[in-house]
């Protein structure tokens, strides 16, 4: 018995809904640097692609929050 897997590679339409998300928010937080995003080379226009596994490492937050090596 064979069970297919979710994409690896989503478009952003499919990321912002698998966050939850509007792609324009999600584009906004690529071009920031809070998610992770990989751009494909285009003539106009940039194209992204988001891996699930960096998506989910993104939205997890750590367990103890550290401010200078100290325990908040």
């Amino acid at each position: 018995m064979s069970t297919l897997a979710a994409p690896e590679w989503l478009t952003t339409t499919e990321a912002a809904r698998y966050l939850k998300i509007e792609p324009r928010t999600l584009t906004l937080w690529a071009r920031q640097g809070k998610v992770k995003g990989h751009v494909l080379s285009g003539a106009c226009r940039f194209t992204w692609r988001f891996r699930r596994s960096e998506l989910d490492a993104t939205m997890h937050l750590p367990s103890v929050a550290l401010t200078n090596g100290r325990i908040l």
